[in-house]
Protein backbone atom coordinates (compact mmCIF):
# COMPACT_ATOMS: atom_id res chain seq x y z
CA UNK A 1 0.00 0.00 0.00
CA UNK A 2 1.39 3.37 -0.93
CA UNK A 3 0.92 5.27 2.07
CA UNK A 4 1.27 9.60 2.62
CA UNK A 5 1.99 11.05 6.18
CA UNK A 6 1.61 14.45 6.22
CA UNK A 7 3.12 16.36 9.07
CA UNK A 8 3.87 20.54 10.90
CA UNK A 9 5.84 21.75 12.91
CA UNK A 10 8.97 21.42 15.08
CA UNK A 11 11.25 18.54 15.31
CA UNK A 12 9.09 16.82 18.17
CA UNK A 13 5.65 17.19 15.87
CA UNK A 14 7.63 15.49 13.28
CA UNK A 15 9.89 12.69 14.49
CA UNK A 16 7.09 10.20 15.45
CA UNK A 17 5.83 10.49 11.84
CA UNK A 18 8.93 9.32 11.21
CA UNK A 19 8.80 6.35 13.29
CA UNK A 20 5.81 5.70 12.45
CA UNK A 21 6.74 6.10 8.78
CA UNK A 22 9.58 3.26 9.42
CA UNK A 23 7.57 1.05 11.17
CA UNK A 24 5.07 1.30 7.75
CA UNK A 25 7.74 0.71 5.71
CA UNK A 26 9.19 -2.60 8.03
CA UNK A 27 5.94 -3.90 7.44
CA UNK A 28 6.31 -3.67 3.60
CA UNK A 29 3.85 -0.45 2.56
CA UNK A 30 5.82 2.36 0.48
CA UNK A 31 6.06 5.42 2.34
CA UNK A 32 6.67 9.39 1.93
CA UNK A 33 6.77 11.75 4.42
CA UNK A 34 5.71 15.39 3.87
CA UNK A 35 6.95 17.82 6.38
CA UNK A 36 9.21 20.70 6.83
CA UNK A 37 11.88 20.94 4.45
CA UNK A 38 14.90 21.29 7.13
CA UNK A 39 14.05 18.25 8.27
CA UNK A 40 14.52 16.35 4.57
CA UNK A 41 18.08 14.94 5.84
CA UNK A 42 16.33 14.22 9.01
CA UNK A 43 13.91 12.08 7.14
CA UNK A 44 16.05 10.86 4.24
CA UNK A 45 18.87 9.16 6.93
CA UNK A 46 15.84 6.55 7.80
CA UNK A 47 15.75 5.73 4.31
CA UNK A 48 11.87 7.29 3.89
CA UNK A 49 11.43 9.25 0.86
CA UNK A 50 10.66 12.62 1.87
CA UNK A 51 8.23 15.70 0.28
CA UNK A 52 9.56 18.77 2.08
CA UNK A 53 7.13 20.99 2.72
CA UNK A 54 7.73 25.24 2.91
CA UNK A 55 7.75 27.54 5.90
CA UNK A 56 9.41 27.88 8.92
CA UNK A 57 8.52 25.81 12.00
CA UNK A 58 10.33 27.62 14.36
CA UNK A 59 8.60 30.65 13.44
CA UNK A 60 5.48 28.96 14.35
CA UNK A 61 6.71 28.11 17.49
CA UNK A 62 8.10 31.37 18.28
CA UNK A 63 4.68 33.11 17.73
CA UNK A 64 2.84 29.62 19.59
CA UNK A 65 5.24 30.71 22.81
CA UNK A 66 4.17 34.22 22.62
CA UNK A 67 0.47 33.48 23.16
CA UNK A 68 1.10 31.98 26.31
CA UNK A 69 -1.63 29.35 27.21
CA UNK A 70 -4.62 31.11 25.91
CA UNK A 71 -6.36 29.00 23.43
CA UNK A 72 -7.65 31.69 21.08
CA UNK A 73 -4.57 33.56 21.33
CA UNK A 74 -2.74 30.41 20.47
CA UNK A 75 -5.14 30.30 17.43
CA UNK A 76 -4.94 33.76 16.05
CA UNK A 77 -1.03 33.69 17.00
CA UNK A 78 -0.18 31.40 14.51
CA UNK A 79 -2.77 31.50 11.94
CA UNK A 80 -1.38 34.29 9.98
CA UNK A 81 1.69 33.09 9.05
CA UNK A 82 0.06 29.85 8.56
CA UNK A 83 -2.63 31.52 6.10
CA UNK A 84 0.72 32.99 4.08
CA UNK A 85 2.18 29.78 3.64
CA UNK A 86 -0.89 27.69 3.13
CA UNK A 87 -0.81 27.89 -0.73
CA UNK A 88 2.60 26.32 -0.97
CA UNK A 89 2.14 24.19 1.39
CA UNK A 90 -1.58 22.64 -0.20
CA UNK A 91 0.81 22.71 -3.93
CA UNK A 92 3.07 20.57 -2.28
CA UNK A 93 0.97 18.42 0.00
CA UNK A 94 -1.18 17.23 -2.72
CA UNK A 95 1.51 16.59 -5.19
CA UNK A 96 2.86 13.97 -2.27
CA UNK A 97 -0.39 12.43 -2.01
CA UNK A 98 -0.68 11.88 -6.01
CA UNK A 99 0.28 7.99 -6.08
CA UNK A 100 -1.08 7.54 -1.91
CA UNK A 101 -4.09 4.82 -1.09
CA UNK A 102 -4.36 5.91 2.03
CA UNK A 103 -3.53 9.34 4.07
CA UNK A 104 -2.16 9.86 7.92
CA UNK A 105 -1.74 13.55 9.04
CA UNK A 106 -1.06 15.57 12.15
CA UNK A 107 -2.46 18.03 13.97
CA UNK A 108 -2.07 21.47 11.59
CA UNK A 109 -3.44 18.97 8.60
CA UNK A 110 -6.45 17.51 10.32
CA UNK A 111 -8.48 19.43 7.81
CA UNK A 112 -6.17 19.65 4.67
CA UNK A 113 -4.73 16.06 4.91
CA UNK A 114 -8.73 15.05 5.04
CA UNK A 115 -10.23 16.95 2.22
CA UNK A 116 -7.20 15.68 -0.40
CA UNK A 117 -8.03 11.97 0.95
CA UNK A 118 -11.56 12.65 -0.05
CA UNK A 119 -10.58 14.44 -2.98
CA UNK A 120 -8.76 10.68 -3.98
CA UNK A 121 -11.51 8.82 -2.35
CA UNK A 122 -8.85 7.29 -0.34
CA UNK A 123 -9.21 6.65 3.89
CA UNK A 124 -7.12 8.99 6.22
CA UNK A 125 -6.34 8.52 9.47
CA UNK A 126 -5.33 11.46 11.95
CA UNK A 127 -2.62 10.98 14.03
CA UNK A 128 -1.81 13.50 16.83
CA UNK A 129 0.33 13.88 19.56
CA UNK A 130 -1.96 14.61 22.50
CA UNK A 131 -5.35 13.97 23.06
CA UNK A 132 -7.71 15.44 20.52
CA UNK A 133 -10.28 15.59 18.59
CA UNK A 134 -11.92 12.67 21.18
CA UNK A 135 -14.20 14.33 23.82
CA UNK A 136 -13.98 12.89 27.19
CA UNK A 137 -15.35 13.96 30.50
CA UNK A 138 -12.24 12.64 32.31
CA UNK A 139 -10.29 15.24 31.26
CA UNK A 140 -10.20 18.71 29.37
CA UNK A 141 -8.79 19.81 26.36
CA UNK A 142 -5.45 20.27 26.16
CA UNK A 143 -5.70 23.90 25.71
CA UNK A 144 -7.69 23.94 29.15
CA UNK A 145 -6.32 21.89 31.54
CA UNK A 146 -7.56 23.91 34.85
CA UNK A 147 -10.88 23.05 33.72
CA UNK A 148 -12.01 19.79 36.71
CA UNK A 149 -13.26 16.65 35.01
CA UNK A 150 -16.69 16.57 34.47
CA UNK A 151 -19.05 17.85 32.06
CA UNK A 152 -17.35 21.47 31.87
CA UNK A 153 -14.21 19.38 30.63
CA UNK A 154 -16.58 17.68 28.02
CA UNK A 155 -17.77 21.03 26.44
CA UNK A 156 -13.93 22.28 26.45
CA UNK A 157 -13.33 19.59 23.91
CA UNK A 158 -16.76 20.36 21.78
CA UNK A 159 -15.69 24.20 21.83
CA UNK A 160 -12.30 23.60 20.72
CA UNK A 161 -12.71 21.39 17.95
CA UNK A 162 -15.53 24.08 16.83
CA UNK A 163 -13.32 27.02 17.63
CA UNK A 164 -10.56 25.03 14.87
CA UNK A 165 -12.67 23.76 12.71
CA UNK A 166 -14.12 26.92 11.85
CA UNK A 167 -11.49 29.57 12.44
CA UNK A 168 -8.84 27.64 10.77
CA UNK A 169 -11.21 27.72 8.18
CA UNK A 170 -11.88 31.06 7.89
CA UNK A 171 -9.66 31.97 5.13
CA UNK A 172 -10.02 28.92 2.79
CA UNK A 173 -12.48 30.87 0.03
CA UNK A 174 -9.86 33.25 -0.51
CA UNK A 175 -6.93 31.29 -1.35
CA UNK A 176 -8.97 29.00 -2.88
CA UNK A 177 -9.94 31.53 -5.16
CA UNK A 178 -6.56 33.19 -5.51
CA UNK A 179 -4.96 29.94 -6.39
CA UNK A 180 -7.10 28.52 -8.98
CA UNK A 181 -4.06 26.42 -10.33
CA UNK A 182 -4.01 24.49 -6.99
CA UNK A 183 -6.48 21.72 -6.83
CA UNK A 184 -8.93 22.61 -3.61
CA UNK A 185 -12.65 21.33 -3.18
CA UNK A 186 -14.77 24.02 -3.20
CA UNK A 187 -16.10 23.02 0.46
CA UNK A 188 -14.12 21.57 3.28
CA UNK A 189 -15.15 18.67 4.98
CA UNK A 190 -14.33 17.82 8.67
CA UNK A 191 -12.93 14.30 9.19
CA UNK A 192 -15.02 13.77 12.66
CA UNK A 193 -18.39 15.05 11.31
CA UNK A 194 -20.76 12.28 12.78
CA UNK A 195 -23.28 12.92 9.65
CA UNK A 196 -20.51 12.29 6.81
CA UNK A 197 -21.05 10.81 3.85
CA UNK A 198 -17.77 8.45 4.72
CA UNK A 199 -17.02 6.98 8.26
CA UNK A 200 -15.99 8.77 10.62
CA UNK A 201 -11.78 9.85 10.49
CA UNK A 202 -10.20 7.38 13.07
CA UNK A 203 -7.82 9.12 15.48
CA UNK A 204 -4.73 7.00 16.71
CA UNK A 205 -3.39 9.15 19.81
CA UNK A 206 0.24 8.51 19.68
CA UNK A 207 0.49 8.45 23.57
CA UNK A 208 1.35 5.55 26.12
CA UNK A 209 -1.73 3.95 27.80
CA UNK A 210 0.08 4.07 30.83
CA UNK A 211 0.28 8.37 31.38
CA UNK A 212 -3.47 8.46 29.77
CA UNK A 213 -5.39 4.79 30.15
CA UNK A 214 -8.57 5.15 28.10
CA UNK A 215 -11.11 7.31 29.18
CA UNK A 216 -15.12 5.24 29.26
CA UNK A 217 -16.12 7.43 26.31
CA UNK A 218 -13.16 6.22 24.13
CA UNK A 219 -13.47 3.03 25.02
CA UNK A 220 -17.09 3.14 23.21
CA UNK A 221 -15.56 4.33 20.50
CA UNK A 222 -14.15 2.15 17.80
CA UNK A 223 -12.34 4.90 16.08
CA UNK A 224 -10.44 6.68 18.85
CA UNK A 225 -7.28 4.40 19.93
CA UNK A 226 -4.00 4.74 21.88
CA UNK A 227 -1.73 2.66 20.77
CA UNK A 228 1.36 4.30 22.66
CA UNK A 229 4.25 6.30 21.90
CA UNK A 230 5.82 6.39 18.71
CA UNK A 231 9.39 6.28 19.31
CA UNK A 232 11.99 6.30 16.40
CA UNK A 233 14.59 3.30 17.34
CA UNK A 234 17.55 4.78 15.53
CA UNK A 235 20.84 2.75 15.03
CA UNK A 236 23.24 2.39 17.59
CA UNK A 237 24.20 6.06 18.72
CA UNK A 238 27.73 6.96 18.93
CA UNK A 239 27.64 10.22 21.50
CA UNK A 240 30.26 12.95 21.09
CA UNK A 241 33.52 12.20 23.51
CA UNK A 242 33.01 15.18 24.82
CA UNK A 243 29.42 14.40 26.42
CA UNK A 244 31.03 10.84 27.46
CA UNK A 245 34.06 12.49 29.19
CA UNK A 246 31.67 14.74 30.95
CA UNK A 247 29.45 11.56 32.15
CA UNK A 248 32.20 9.64 33.42
CA UNK A 249 33.77 12.73 35.51
CA UNK A 250 31.36 13.02 37.98
CA UNK A 251 27.77 12.33 39.77
CA UNK A 252 25.00 11.68 36.81
CA UNK A 253 24.12 15.51 35.69
CA UNK A 254 20.87 17.08 35.30
CA UNK A 255 19.53 17.39 31.78
CA UNK A 256 17.54 20.57 31.08
CA UNK A 257 16.34 21.01 27.70
CA UNK A 258 13.38 22.76 26.26
CA UNK A 259 13.56 21.21 22.70
CA UNK A 260 12.66 23.79 20.22
CA UNK A 261 11.07 26.10 22.19
CA UNK A 262 11.21 30.37 21.60
CA UNK A 263 9.85 31.86 24.68
CA UNK A 264 10.18 35.03 25.95
CA UNK A 265 10.96 34.16 29.84
CA UNK A 266 13.76 32.01 28.83
CA UNK A 267 16.02 34.17 29.84
CA UNK A 268 14.79 34.29 33.50
CA UNK A 269 14.36 30.65 33.56
CA UNK A 270 18.00 30.16 32.83
CA UNK A 271 19.15 32.72 35.24
CA UNK A 272 17.45 30.76 37.87
CA UNK A 273 18.47 27.20 37.44
CA UNK A 274 22.15 28.24 37.41
CA UNK A 275 22.06 29.95 40.38
CA UNK A 276 20.53 26.49 41.62
CA UNK A 277 22.73 24.83 40.03
CA UNK A 278 25.79 27.06 42.01
CA UNK A 279 24.10 26.63 45.18
CA UNK A 280 23.23 23.05 44.99
CA UNK A 281 26.43 22.00 43.62
CA UNK A 282 24.82 20.13 40.86
CA UNK A 283 26.28 19.16 37.44
CA UNK A 284 24.43 19.75 34.65
CA UNK A 285 23.91 19.26 30.70
CA UNK A 286 21.97 21.77 28.81
CA UNK A 287 20.81 21.00 25.37
CA UNK A 288 19.94 24.72 23.84
CA UNK A 289 18.19 23.82 20.96
CA UNK A 290 16.49 26.44 18.70
CA UNK A 291 16.25 29.00 21.27
CA UNK A 292 20.03 28.78 21.98
CA UNK A 293 19.61 29.68 25.09
CA UNK A 294 21.60 28.49 27.96
CA UNK A 295 25.02 29.64 27.21
CA UNK A 296 25.06 32.31 29.35
CA UNK A 297 28.74 32.49 31.87
CA UNK A 298 28.02 30.18 34.59
CA UNK A 299 31.17 30.59 37.59
CA UNK A 300 30.99 27.93 39.80
CA UNK A 301 29.07 25.25 38.40
CA UNK A 302 30.54 22.40 35.73
CA UNK A 303 28.06 22.38 32.49
CA UNK A 304 28.08 21.01 29.58
CA UNK A 305 26.38 23.11 26.91
CA UNK A 306 25.07 21.03 23.18
CA UNK A 307 22.81 22.11 20.88
CA UNK A 308 21.11 18.59 21.25
CA UNK A 309 21.49 15.23 22.31
CA UNK A 310 19.82 12.10 21.70
CA UNK A 311 17.14 11.81 24.13
CA UNK A 312 16.97 7.98 23.84
CA UNK A 313 20.97 7.50 25.07
CA UNK A 314 21.11 10.96 27.48
CA UNK A 315 18.34 10.77 29.78
CA UNK A 316 18.87 7.36 31.17
CA UNK A 317 22.32 8.61 32.04
CA UNK A 318 20.95 11.53 34.09
CA UNK A 319 19.87 12.36 37.80
CA UNK A 320 16.72 13.97 36.70
CA UNK A 321 15.22 15.39 33.27
CA UNK A 322 13.47 18.73 33.79
CA UNK A 323 12.16 19.81 30.58
CA UNK A 324 9.21 22.04 28.71
CA UNK A 325 6.75 19.13 28.86
CA UNK A 326 6.60 18.63 24.67
CA UNK A 327 4.84 15.45 24.31
CA UNK A 328 7.80 13.88 22.39
CA UNK A 329 10.07 15.30 25.31
CA UNK A 330 7.39 13.98 28.13
CA UNK A 331 7.41 10.32 26.28
CA UNK A 332 11.72 10.08 26.19
CA UNK A 333 11.98 11.49 29.78
CA UNK A 334 9.13 8.97 31.37
CA UNK A 335 10.88 6.04 29.10
CA UNK A 336 14.26 6.23 30.54
CA UNK A 337 12.97 5.62 34.36
CA UNK A 338 14.66 8.50 36.17
CA UNK A 339 12.99 11.24 37.96
CA UNK A 340 11.79 13.95 35.50
CA UNK A 341 10.42 17.54 36.06
CA UNK A 342 8.28 19.92 33.61
CA UNK A 343 8.66 23.15 33.43
CA UNK A 344 5.45 24.11 30.60
CA UNK A 345 5.80 27.42 28.49
CA UNK A 346 2.78 26.88 26.03
CA UNK A 347 0.15 24.90 24.34
CA UNK A 348 -0.45 21.41 25.83
CA UNK A 349 2.83 21.59 27.52
CA UNK A 350 0.68 22.23 31.10
CA UNK A 351 -1.74 19.19 30.63
CA UNK A 352 1.40 17.18 30.10
CA UNK A 353 2.95 18.75 32.99
CA UNK A 354 -0.08 17.38 35.07
CA UNK A 355 0.35 13.86 33.37
CA UNK A 356 3.41 13.65 34.84
CA UNK A 357 2.52 14.55 38.09
CA UNK A 358 -0.52 12.20 38.87
CA UNK A 359 2.23 9.68 37.61
CA UNK A 360 4.60 11.39 40.98
CA UNK A 361 7.80 10.33 39.08
CA UNK A 362 9.18 13.74 39.82
CA UNK A 363 9.58 17.28 41.85
CA UNK A 364 5.90 18.84 40.63
CA UNK A 365 5.80 20.52 37.42
CA UNK A 366 6.23 24.65 37.86
CA UNK A 367 4.88 27.65 35.54
CA UNK A 368 7.92 29.76 34.81
CA UNK A 369 6.52 32.62 36.95
CA UNK A 370 6.27 30.44 40.07
CA UNK A 371 10.02 29.53 39.52
CA UNK A 372 12.71 30.34 42.11
CA UNK A 373 16.25 29.15 43.23
CA UNK A 374 14.82 27.81 46.38
CA UNK A 375 12.30 25.69 44.61
CA UNK A 376 15.04 24.47 41.92
CA UNK A 377 17.28 23.73 45.00
CA UNK A 378 14.71 21.77 46.36
CA UNK A 379 14.16 19.76 43.22
CA UNK A 380 18.14 19.18 42.83
CA UNK A 381 18.40 17.72 45.96
CA UNK A 382 19.32 13.92 46.45
CA UNK A 383 17.30 12.96 49.01
CA UNK A 384 14.01 14.16 47.29
CA UNK A 385 15.34 12.31 44.00
CA UNK A 386 15.82 9.35 46.05
CA UNK A 387 12.19 9.55 46.88
CA UNK A 388 11.04 10.07 42.87
CA UNK A 389 13.61 7.35 41.71
CA UNK A 390 11.31 3.62 42.09
CA UNK A 391 8.28 5.14 41.00
CA UNK A 392 10.07 6.75 37.56
CA UNK A 393 11.72 3.21 36.99
CA UNK A 394 8.20 1.50 37.16
CA UNK A 395 6.52 3.86 35.05
CA UNK A 396 9.68 3.89 32.34
CA UNK A 397 9.28 -0.41 33.14
CA UNK A 398 6.09 -0.61 31.71
CA UNK A 399 6.45 2.21 28.42
CA UNK A 400 9.15 0.79 27.34
CA UNK A 401 7.14 -2.92 27.01
CA UNK A 402 5.05 -0.80 24.82
CA UNK A 403 4.78 -1.34 21.39
CA UNK A 404 3.49 1.87 20.30
CA UNK A 405 4.53 2.08 16.41
CA UNK A 406 3.65 -1.63 15.95
CA UNK A 407 0.03 -1.57 17.61
CA UNK A 408 -0.69 1.57 15.06
CA UNK A 409 0.70 -0.16 11.95
CA UNK A 410 -1.41 -3.10 12.78
CA UNK A 411 -4.49 -0.72 13.56
CA UNK A 412 -3.77 1.36 9.64
CA UNK A 413 -3.70 -1.95 8.36
CA UNK A 414 -6.81 -3.10 9.73
CA UNK A 415 -8.43 0.57 8.86
CA UNK A 416 -7.20 -0.21 5.28
CA UNK A 417 -8.99 -3.83 4.95
CA UNK A 418 -11.98 -2.97 6.85
CA UNK A 419 -12.50 0.47 3.72
CA UNK A 420 -11.75 -2.49 1.35
CA UNK A 421 -14.92 -4.57 2.34
CA UNK A 422 -16.87 -1.56 2.44
CA UNK A 423 -16.24 -0.62 -0.91
CA UNK A 424 -17.02 -4.12 -1.93
CA UNK A 425 -20.39 -4.33 0.01
CA UNK A 426 -21.60 -1.05 -1.98
CA UNK A 427 -20.97 -2.23 -5.22
CA UNK A 428 -23.90 -3.01 -6.82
Amino acid sequence: MNITLLAYGSRGDVQPFLALAVGLQKAGHAVTLAAPHRFTAFISAQHITPAPLPGDPEEISRRFNDAGTNPLKMIHAIKGYVLEIAPEIARTAVAACAQAEMVLHGFLFTTGGHNIACQRGIPDISVQTFPMFAPTRAFPNVSVPQIPPGWMSFASHWLFDRVFRYGGNSGYASIRHAHPDIPLPEKLCWPFAPSAPRLRTPVLIACSPTVIPAPVEWQRQPSIHVPGYFFLEEPVHEPDQVLVDFLVAGEPPVCITFGSMVHRQMERIETVMLEALRRSGRRAIVLTGWGEWGRKEAPGVEILHLDSADHTWLFPRCSLVIHHGGAGTTGAALRAGVPSMVIPLAGDQPFWAQRVNALQVGPHSLAPGKLTVSAMMEAFGATELAHWQGRAREVGRKISAEDGVGTAVRLVEQYAAERIVRKTQEQP
